[in-house]
């Protein structure tokens, strides 16, 4: 009894002992993010458009950056193969055989944005200047049948872009107001 006894003390201050070495010391590996490389990351932009950065661009000029930076993942005219179909598909979605593309699923216009200036091209995310973005998203909607060729879209036009499936989509967090 006396030796199980002295084992659990010495087990409680092995413990205590550990647990205050785990306090003080560390293996002063990494470091805290700074402000600026958080905001450099912290780049998503919700359906109202808040945070759009300035720029513009065109569906002429989107069809430039397209034929350099998206063509060989996503077709011609964005038509699909080896990746992702990114026009048509209009009318489809209450099908046996649904075609989700930027025209018939996407609800907000400002999300195409998002994500195409945070994961594309895909093996250079992040790699495209926001006029470029703004460029290939005038570029896709207008593909699509939504804009016209020659309207430009910047953080003032793109968040008045209606996207035909907009109406089936509700907002999980929608805007409280008081």
């Amino acid at each position: 009894m006396y030796t199980r006894n002295l084992i659990a003390v010495g087990v409680v201050l092995g413990v205590l002992g550990c647990a205050n070495t785990m306090i003080t010391e560390s293996p002063n590996l990494g470091r805290s993010a700074t402000a600026a490389e958080i905001a450099a990351w912290d780049i998503s932009i919700p359906p109202d458009g808040t945070g759009l950065p300035p720029g513009s661009g065109t569906s002429a000029q989107g069809a430039i950056v397209y034929a350099q930076r998206c063509l060989m993942c996503h077709g011609e005219k964005g038509g699909g193969k080896p990746n992702d179909r990114l026009v048509g598909g209009q009318g489809t979605l209450s099908g046996k055989s649904p075609v989700r593309t930027i025209g018939s699923y996407w609800p907000y216009a400002t999300t195409v944005f998002d994500y195409i200036r945070r994961s594309m091209p895909y093996l250079e995310s992040k790699s495209l200047t926001d006029e470029e973005v703004y460029a290939v998203t005038a570029y896709l909607l207008h593909l699509n049948g939504i804009i016209g060729e020659r309207e430009p879209i910047n953080a003032e036009t793109l968040p008045k872009v209606a996207m035909p499936n907009r109406d089936n989509f509700i907002l999980a967090y929608p805007t409280r107001r008081n």
